[in-house]
């Protein structure tokens, strides 16, 4: 075996890719990189046992790629797939035949939450517990290390069993975790695995599966329908296979031990071997339960923990051997819920096997711990043994967590720290998106590989796609490193932004005599005075805290780095940490990790990351001579205090300020709905520059606000004369005779993408320049915001909202979301809220939207003035479309209901000429959105006359205004990107818009699975690299909207605001206005496409210029098919040139492979083209 340092989704990979021939896949985090790496692999020439490349396909859904690998299965290939949470639920019919026909398989799961109240994408084990009645084996890994181990027992044991495995892990604390561990050699075809293959004989297990493939040499038939007669004894002749199966485990795991010379047991019992108190657990959440029994045992105590290996099949011989016979009270530990039954999973498995083996007397109690990964630290290990301790423990606990509503939560307030002597471990606060987190895993890779030191690092992030707060935790020391929770006694913490000063308590963590990074431009005591809050100098004075500062933000500026520090201040890190390695080393272990990391972006690209490494080696790192004054320091920057609204302070702030733990379960809404418009009370002020309107300059236009992805610029409109601080500068409002105009800014909202400032159309340079964001608030702006936003509504409405500036007047009922900056997505979603806000109703498919659209603890979808705005919501991945279209069918049935009253009303109301025209009109508009609004209103208001009259209409006005919020028409949106549309929603997707229902659907076009990080979809184009297409996609791109178009009676759009925003309005005005089905596709660039963001406006501009990207649209009405795109005057192969996702290609595939694609693609856009120009009458 051989050192590496990797994560635990890369050790299950690496093992798995020995044994697999295929790996059929659909991408789902946290699993993902299981099959991204294996599909590297592959491209790279890697080979399996047998010599050859694994052949990789990409499915479009869960449900897909289990039904491909049971097919490959049958067929005779070794067949391997990775997935998690709802994507394993969707392969549980699948499983139930694989297991079924004893196919052996190994299905790597990194284990995850189940989308209930809410979506969350990190580790728990509700999925796996799903599939325990499957038929699947399951096996379960406790660290990175463990992963690397027992992926191997898997293979081997599925092989000899004929039993399919479930090989689980921690999703993120495991999967991400990286770790410094013994590593299978890969070389010469795994010959380290090929030969312990031989050892336990698996040749011809291998064999046999293969002749019970399905082939026409010698045929057989599977998947027979049987009657009552015979199905039942039928299913009873597995019962061998399964009681064979844990000698089988077990006598792998002693081969592999054999050869690693780590032992494993289908249950391992550490601890005091006269232990009375048992844990039993099974995760990494042991390896926190051992690290914390070591120590306290080295007290006196005598406390024992039994790791769960084997859970399917459960042995209760072996569980009960494993057991200590002093064992009087045991707790079993699970990481799921299941709600209504007895007990957890393991509980119940526990209780059975102690009572079949008749052990009566040892009293168990069961808890759960660690959902949706919450943290478990050894402070609530010591409380669960101390649960234990009671006469009379508490049965069915929660622990972690203070659960006030039914008091199940065990008190963790004791501190206990079980970390081991010698450790050093780091804290880095950074930036989503900003590189930290990149910069890190590198660190941790230099450090593990380069040292004799062990190493762990795990990344806290937030539910933002960017501009949140991510914390990454790095540990290394001389012992192995068991500590599977969040670092709280830091030797070193860096602060990567400014902003975080004022925010986040980072000192507080900081042991004394450790040290403290900081990313500013307050490079001396008396900057510094004002910088720092109070309550910081008091701790750097107090703990003697070694204190450096460096203004990465200016380095990176000067070296054209466009605000990315992390290279910098990852130099910055070894050059004070010089016990890591010595300098000299570190900064040459760091360039090569440059290279790798950034080869396929360009040769400049790599030496400006170069450049930034050398930037800390000078005076540019500063260490500061702290004043002994600090230590009573009462003066200094405030921390931020942020909105007085009550859910900001009760529930927002302390989540976002990273002390949501301490939230209690009666806070929240059982059903986990929330208030909108809550992003307003963020106010993050995380943009380095942010934009500066040069009034003078200033024509009014709107395109900038049009384009802003967070909605933090807006037209300002005040009546000429007005009151307004002396810092509001307005000008003469164009077209509105008596008042004056202002395109404001938020500074503190911003995220500083300066898109706005590309599409500024005032020549000599623009009325738009981005300015550090200290000088935008010196100048009062963030002031100047709060009062621009309440201003009184000006009628407008001469301007029509179906142009740009007509529509920027009204309100964005989409704001401030955690999309990354320069968002090509989310200025489409804006616009659609300023044309219908207050009337939608939106389902949104699982992927980017619905991640910056709706992620604890913000909403950005809020109201207008009248407390009216979008109800959104989200269900899953694969059915958004059904979901929205049962939104539909249900205010269908709910108005009309309401109809059927009003024409019933409308009849008793036959002599009074008012009311019955009241009623007549609302009938009359009862299609119309915009009409039927209007007259709902005046029915409301003549309906709340006449309520308790005492007239015979009483008992039916009542009925009537019960459901007045159903009177108007709702506007129906149904969202989601490429992956859904294209993918695994495309079934739902194609259903829905058959049907024929007047429902919107918008698709957001990356060309990639953005969310999951940058996957290929069937709307990724030829040539195109993404994961699972490294050596370029070879098949051209589904064309959605031409598919839809063939039904007759869907409109359809595709469309791209950069190139073209009144085609734009034009196609979401058209479509809303349809009474039937209506498709829009909207090009949105994506970080992932390796573009300069600042320009993703720009970019979509290019794409329609050169014939990448087509705008047309369809509307059924009159069978009109209008091609608004012009011919094709730009550079396409320069244009591909332009984004790394092609240009990479070159690199890795070679100029001869790239040249062909480019041309394959060209010419498809070209077909496509042509195709559009023959729908539209057009001839060239």
């Amino acid at each position: 075996m051989k050192k590496l340092t990797i994560d635990g989704n890369t050790a299950a990979s690496h093992v798995a890719y020995a044994f697999s021939e295929v790996a059929a896949i659909y991408p789902i985090t946290p699993s993902s990189p299981m099959a991204e790496v294996a599909d590297e692999w592959a491209t790279a020439g890697r080979t399996n046992m047998w010599g050859q490349k694994v052949r990789i396909a990409e499915m479009q859904s869960e449900g897909g790629a289990a039904g491909a690998v049971h097919g490959s299965l049958s067929a005779g290939a070794l067949t391997s797939t990775y997935t998690a949470s709802q994507g394993l639920l969707l392969m549980i019919p699948n499983m139930y035949k694989i297991s079924g026909e004893l196919l052996p398989m190994v299905m790597h799961v990194s284990a995850r939450a189940l989308a209930a109240h809410s979506l969350n994408i990190f580790g728990d084990h509700a999925d796996v517990m799903a599939c325990r009645q499957t038929g699947f084996a399951m096996l379960c890994d406790g660290s990175v290390q463990e992963v690397m181990d027992l992926a191997l027992v898997a293979h081997l044991s599925t092989l000899k069993s004929k039993v399919p495995f479930i090989n689980f892990f921690d999703g993120f604390r495991t999967s991400h975790e990286v770790a410094k561990i013994d590593v299978w050699d890969e070389t010469d075809n795994y010959a380290e695995i090929r030969a312990i293959c031989d050892e336990a004989e698996i040749a011809g297990d291998i064999a046999d599966f293969k002749s019970r493939s399905l082939n026409p040499e010698h045929p057989i038939q599977k998947g027979t329908a049987q009657n009552g007669d015979t199905y039942f004894q039928n299913r009873e002749t597995a019962n061998s296979y399964y009681e064979a199966t844990p000698a089988i485990v077990q006598k792998m795991m002693d081969i592999v031990s054999a050869k690693c010379g780590r032992k494993y047991h289908l249950f391992d019992y550490v601890g005091a071997p006269d232990a009375d108190k048992v844990i039993v657990c099974m995760g990494s959440g042991c390896e926190t339960i051992e690290e914390s029994i070591n120590k306290l045992n080295a007290t006196g105590k005598k406390y024992g923990l039994v790791k769960v290996r084997l859970y399917r099949p459960f042995v209760a011989d072996a569980f009960v051997a494993a057991l200590p016979a002093t064992v009087k009270k045991i707790a079993v530990l699970d990481r799921t819920k299941e709600p209504g039954s007895l007990g957890e999973p393991l509980y119940l498995d526990v209780c059975s096997a102690l009572l079949e083996k008749g052990l009566t007397k040892v009293k168990v109690y069961g808890g759960r711990y660690g959902l949706g990964s919450k943290e478990f630290t050894p402070s609530m290990v010591l409380a669960v043994y101390k649960n234990l301790e009671k006469k009379a423990p508490k049965n069915h606990f929660t622990i972690g967590i203070y659960e006030d509503v039914t008091n199940t939560s065990l008190d963790f307030s004791q501190k206990f720290d079980a970390a081991p002597e010698g450790s050093t471990s780091c804290k880095f606060y950074g930036l989503g998106s900003d590189g930290t987190v990149g910069a890190n895993k590198n660190s941790i890779k230099i450090i593990g590989d380069h040292t004799d030191k062990h190493a762990q690092a795990y990344f806290f992030y937030d539910s933002k796609k960017s501009g949140g707060i991510t914390v990454s935790h790095l540990r290394f020391g001389d012992t192995p490193i068991q500590s599977e929770y969040l670092i709280d006694s830091a030797d070193f913490v860096q602060c990567s932004n400014p902003s975080y000063v004022t925010r986040y308590n980072m000192t507080g963590d900081i042991k004394d005599g450790g040290t403290f990074l900081i990313n500013t431009s307050a490079t001396t005591v008396e900057a510094l005075e004002s910088f720092l809050p109070a309550k910081v100098k008091q701790d750097i004075a107090k703990k003697h805290i070694n204190l450096y500062v460096i203004d990465a933000i200016k380095i990176a500026a000067d070296l054209g780095l466009r605000g990315r520090t992390n290279t910098i201040l990852q130099s910055a890190f070894f050059r004070v940490n010089p016990q890591i390695m010595p300098y000299d080393k570190a900064i040459e272990y760091m360039k090569y990790m440059a290279k790798k990391s950034f080869g396929r972006k360009g040769d400049a690209v790599v030496q400006m990351n170069y450049n930034a490494i050398d930037a800390a080696a000078g005076d540019n790192l500063i260490k500061i001579n702290v004043p002994e004054s600090w230590a009573k320091a009462t003066k200094g920057a405030k921390m931020v205090k942020g909105s007085s609204n009550e859910y900001y302070q009760e529930i927002i702030k302390p989540i976002l300020y990273l002390e949501g733990d301490k939230l209690k379960s009666s806070q929240f809404n059982a059903d986990g709905h929330v208030p909108t418009g809550t992003t307003k009370y963020e106010k993050r002020g995380v943009a380095v520059l942010v934009p500066e309107i040069d009034l003078a300059k200033c024509i009014q236009c709107g395109n900038c606000s049009f384009v802003c992805p967070h909605a933090c610029l807006r037209p300002a409109v005040i009546a000429s004369g007005a009151d307004k601080p002396k810092t509001l500068k307005t000008k003469a409002a164009i077209g509105l005779a008596g008042y004056e105009y202002r395109m404001q800014v938020s500074p503190l909202d911003c995220m500083g993408c300066g898109v706005c400032a590309t599409v500024c159309p005032v020549k000599d340079g623009g009325a738009i320049k981005m300015v550090p964001i200290a000088e935008s608030l010196a100048k009062g702006e963030d002031k100047n915001w709060e009062f621009a936003v309440e201003l009184p509504e000006v009628d407008t409405s001469k301007f029509s909202k179906a142009t740009v500036k007509g529509c920027q007047f009204a309100t964005p009922l989409f704001e401030f979301s955690g999309a990354c900056a320069g968002c090509g997505e989310t200025p489409y979603v804006k616009v659609i809220t300023q044309l219908f806000g207050e009337d939608m109703v939106v389902a949104n498919a699982t992927g980017c939207s619905s991640i910056y659209g709706g992620s604890s603890p913000t909403c950005p979808y809020t109201t207008n003035k009248n407390g009216r705005g979008p109800a959104w919501a989200n269900s899953l991945f694969e059915d958004n479309a059904e979901f929205g279209y049962g939104m539909n069918l249900a205010y269908s049935a709910r108005r009309t209901a309401v109809k059927g009253k009003v024409e019933k009303l409308a009849e008793l109301w036959s002599g009074n000429a008012e009311a019955k025209a009241a009623c007549d009109n609302y009938l009359a508009a009862f299609e119309d959105r915009e009409a039927s609004k209007k007259a709902s209103a005046e029915l409301v208001s003549l309906l709340e006359q006449c309520n308790n009259c005492g007239c015979e209409c009483d008992a039916l006005v009542k009925e009537i205004l019960a459901d007045k919020d159903c009177l108007a028409k709702k506007s129906i949106w149904i969202f989601g990107g490429d992956g859904w549309a294209y993918d695994i929603g495309y079934g739902g997707l194609d259903h829905v818009l058959a049907s024929g229902e007047d429902v919107n659907v918008l698709v957001l076009d990356t060309e990639v699975y953005s969310n999951t990080g940058g996957q290929a979809s069937k709307a990724t184009n030829i040539g195109a690299v993404a994961k699972f297409a490294s050596a370029g996609k070879r098949i051209k791109k589904k064309d959605l909207g031409m598919i839809a178009k063939s039904y007759g009676y869907v409109y359809v759009a595709q469309c791209a605001m950069g190139a073209n925003p009144a085609q734009l309005l034009k196609a979401l005005t058209e479509a809303e206005a349809y009474h039937g089905p209506s498709l829009i596709i909207c090009y949105a660039p994506c970080i992932n496409h390796g573009i300069n963001m600042t320009k993703s406006q720009l970019e979509e501009k290019a794409a329609v210029d050169c014939g990448y990207w087509q705008l047309y649209r369809y509307n059924p009405d009159g069978e009109v098919f209008t091609l608004d795109s012009k011919e094709p005057t730009g550079d396409y192969q320069a244009f591909l040139a332009g984004e790394t996702r092609y240009a990479s290609l070159v690199k890795t595939q070679g100029e001869d492979v790239a040249s062909e694609l480019f041309r394959q693609t060209e010419e498809s856009a070209r077909e496509r083209l042509e195709g559009y120009k023959k729908l539209a009458g057009k001839k060239d």
